[in-house]
């Protein structure tokens, strides 16, 4: 992906690395967690997010191979730059123990099915609902944000062993959410030696 980084942004990151010293982590977490600061201007997100190189990496290269990007709600959606997204909040219907979020992503998954990145910056029910099914995602970037489940969510996200990345706090939302998978989007795909 071809991208200009405007000036203001340049400096962003110039004023955030001089705070906080992100060099000692592998090139996809740094990629992720500096995006995440930059997004939300929160230094703390650097103690708060877990996730894994290897991770990542799969994550990363199922993106860059075309993988559906699903989203629990639009804000997230539009917070993602250069690709399509599916988000089928609007479709979905509350019921006896099931919000509204939750049916949006069951209706998500019979439409993309197994193999896809999920990105939850909103609702933890939508998270709890992903956790439910047998999605077999290639990445789910879990940062639901609020004090009703949210800390419950993205802790049952980490026990599940999925690929993920997630945050212990409360703190989460739709630009972290968004930001996280921008981060490998924007992150250049490695060239191999049969391509250079």
């Amino acid at each position: 992906m071809n991208r200009v980084v405007h000036p203001i942004e340049a400096e962003s990151y110039r004023r955030m690395r001089a705070r906080l010293d992100t060099s000692h982590l592998p090139p996809l977490t740094r990629a992720v967690v500096e995006r995440v600061v930059h997004s939300s201007a929160d230094l703390e997100y650097a103690r708060d997010l877990v996730m894994d190189e290897g991770d990542l990496q799969r994550g990363h290269a199922a993106l860059h191979a075309g993988a559906p990007v699903v989203v629990d709600v639009e804000m997230v959606g539009a917070g993602i730059t250069r690709r399509e997204t599916v988000c089928r909040l609007r479709d979905g219907v509350a019921g006896p123990g099931l919000t509204r979020s939750a049916h949006g992503i069951r209706l998500a998954f019979e439409q993309v099915g197994p193999g896809a990145l999920w990105v939850i910056g909103n609702a933890p029910t939508a998270l709890e609902e992903l956790l439910r099914l047998d999605a077999a995602p290639a990445l789910v970037i879990g940062l639901p944000v609020g004090f009703v489940g949210a800390v419950e969510s993205k802790a049952a996200l980490r026990e599940s062993g999925l690929p993920a990345v997630s945050n212990v706090s409360e703190k989460g939302g739709s630009a972290v959410a968004s930001a996280a998978l921008n981060a490998l989007l924007y992150h250049p795909v490695p060239q191999s030696k049969e391509t250079l």
